[in-house]
Formats: C-alpha cells, sequence, structure tokens
C-alpha cells in the first residue's frame, strides 16, 4: 500500500481549470519532483495536499487515512516555502519552535527537538539570531528545520531553492537529499528546473496544462520520452521530422523522432564509425563548462551536439568539417 494515495484530484477557479485527473501513489521514504513550466499547476496541487488549497473533487490519503476535507494543522505535514516565511520578529530557536509550541509538550522536549532539528540543517550556534541576520541558504534551512521539528508524515518542497544562486542551490539540494534519505521522509519536492529534479529524485512526475504527462525514474523520463513536450522540456533533445530520420537512418519513420545531443559523436572530416555518418559543418558553438555544444549543420538540418570537453584545444572553430555518427539505438520515437 502507497504511503501516500491522489485519486482523480480535480481543482477550478471558475472556468479555469488549475488540475484534472490527477493520480499517484507514493511509497513511504520515497523523494517524489512534481516537475513542469510555470502555471502547469504543481504548486496549486502542493497547496492542496497540505490542506492550504481546497480541492472541487477526488481523494487524499496518507497511510489509509482519508484526509481531504482535514485542516492543515491536523495532516500531519510539513511544507517549506519558496519565500521561506519566517517570522522577522522571533529568532531561529523560536521560528523552529514555533509548530511545537502550538501542542501540549513539556518544555525539554521542546527543546530537545529543536536542537535536534537545528543539528540536522547544521544550524548550531545560530539559534539567536533574528532572520535578518542569515543569509538566504540560512534561511531556507531553518525554513527547513521548522518543517522537519514536528516529525510531518509528509514534507512539502515548493521550490524552496529558486531564490538562491547556484553554487547554495547545489549544496543546499545534496544536504536536503540527505536528510530526507536518513530520517526516510516521504517527500514531494516542486520545481521548474531539470537539473533539481533529475539528481534529487526517486521519480519525476513531470506536469503539462494541469496533468502528469509522464511518470517514472529519472533515466527514464530523460532517455524515454513520451510526447513532444517532455522532448522539448526535458534535455536538450533534437527533435526530427520522419523525413530526417530517413536522411540519417535510411528508413522510413511514422512519428517525430527524439535524439539526444549526447547520442551523437563528432569526429573528423572523413571519419568512420558502425554508427550511420554524415557529413555537416560546425555552425555554432557553446562552451558550457564540462560541455561543449555544437550546432552542427548537415543534410538531416540542424543538429545539437554535445561534447565533453577535455582541454582547450577541443574547442572546434565555426565552419570547421566534421563527420556525425549517430547511435541509432539512441532514437526515440514519440507522439
Amino acid at each position: 500500500m502507497f504511503h501516500l494515495e491522489v485519486n482523480q484530484l480535480h481543482k477550478s477557479y471558475g472556468e479555469t481549470k488549475v488540475f484534472a485527473e490527477i493520480e499517484f501513489g507514493i511509497s513511504k521514504g520515497e523523494l517524489v519532483t512534481l516537475l513542469g513550466p510555470s502555471g502547469c499547476g504543481k504548486s496549486t496541487l502542493l497547496r492542496a495536499l497540505a490542506g492550504l488549497t481546497p480541492v472541487d473533487s477526488g481523494q487524499i490519503r496518507v497511510a489509509g487515512e482519508d484526509i481531504t476535507r482535514l485542516a492543515p494543522q491536523k495532516r500531519g505535514i510539513g511544507m517549506v516555502f519558496q519565500s521561506y516565511a519566517l517570522f522577522p520578529n522571533m529568532t531561529v530557536w523560536d521560528n523552529v519552535a514555533f509548530g511545537l509550541k502550538m501542542k501540549p509538550q513539556p518544555g525539554r522536549e521542546l527543546s530537545a527537538s529543536v536542537r535536534e532539528a537545528l543539528a540536522l540543517v547544521e544550524l548550531e550556534g545560530f539559534e539567536r539570531r533574528y532572520p535578518t541576520e542569515l543569509s538566504g541558504g540560512q534561511r531556507q534551512r531553518v525554513a527547513l528545520a521548522r518543517a522537519l521539528v514536528v516529525r510531518p508524515r509528509i514534507l512539502l518542497l515548493d521550490e524552496p531553492l529558486s531564490a538562491l544562486d547556484a553554487r547554495i542551490r547545489r549544496s543546499l539540494r545534496q544536504q536536503i537529499r540527505e536528510i530526507q534519505q536518513n530520517l526516510q521522509l516521504t517527500t514531494i519536492f516542486v520545481t521548474h528546473d531539470q537539473e533539481e529534479a533529475l539528481t534529487m529524485s526517486d521519480r519525476v512526475f513531470l506536469m503539462n496544462q494541469g496533468k502528469i504527462v509522464q511518470s517514472g525514474r529519472p533515466d527514464q523520463i530523460y532517455t524515454q520520452p513520451a510526447s513532444e513536450f517532455v522532448v522539448g522540456f526535458i534535455g536538450n533533445y533534437n527533435l526530427l521530422g520522419p523525413e530526417q530520420g530517413k536522411s540519417l537512418f535510411g528508413a522510413q519513420f511514422s512519428s517525430k523522432l527524439a535524439l539526444r545531443p549526447e547520442a551523437i559523436t563528432l569526429l573528423p572530416a572523413g571519419g568512420q564509425s558502425t554508427d550511420p555518418c554524415l557529413p555537416g559543418v560546425i555552425h555554432q558553438q557553446q562552451l558550457l563548462g564540462n560541455v561543449i555544444r555544437y550546432q552542427v549543420a548537415c543534410e538531416a538540418g540542424l543538429l545539437t551536439v554535445d561534447v565533453l570537453n577535455r582541454s582547450a584545444s577541443d574547442l572546434l572553430p565555426v565552419g570547421t568539417a566534421v563527420t556525425l555518427a549517430v547511435a541509432r539505438d539512441q532514437l526515440c520515437e514519440v507522439a
């Protein structure tokens, strides 16, 4: 039995449908990411699970209990918001302790719980500081500690890293994942950042226009896109028409084809491979740190090719003649 079960959940505002026919199950200790573009309904769905937004119809069950109409404070669900939502007039200690003070709990137990939560997010020694005296990353860790201290049955994270710079985001998402795994805490993470979704999740639910359009392990979502929308949202796929596929592989195709940029090998002009080859010319180049991304003009059109950046001499100038070797087994037909 799933720890969290959602059945046929619907939500509309007047004539505007936010999400519909939402149905899924999440196992205890699993981290699932709701991924999708802005406005697809993922944050509203998260708020519905927390009880902050009422649904029109459907059912939400946690550990077999129907919580669809329960008040937020009775659901046993913790939530971390993008905006931190800390009380500016309270210290770190009081912010974290706030949820516990709503429950009858001896002072000694409360203090131990707060210390434990602050230790989890590595904020020992910050107890007497106020939010204005903290960095953005530290504030978000206080918000996380406040959600963890009440020992929720489920943790909801609504784009908690989007306001942080790239270095802090990478560090904090790793810390969140380690805490989640150590506590075996069932967690739903909302983001529009595919890198976060692919690196943090046990499973990804990709949403578009109020529906879950594909779900699965991160590697499945990335390598086996189910539709043209998924192709356009995940990675930097080359999307080819049937005629382009024919020029590449000499075969007939009835649907569009998706080809990952790293599934194409860049060889010197005249190079050979056991994979299908065709000549091309470097049209554009982008240095992305550890990857060089090329746009290569060839018979099949303009193809994106990613090459590992091993040294400065690897960078090929625009106009360089090359050969493209395309991995046939990496080709994916999409609806």
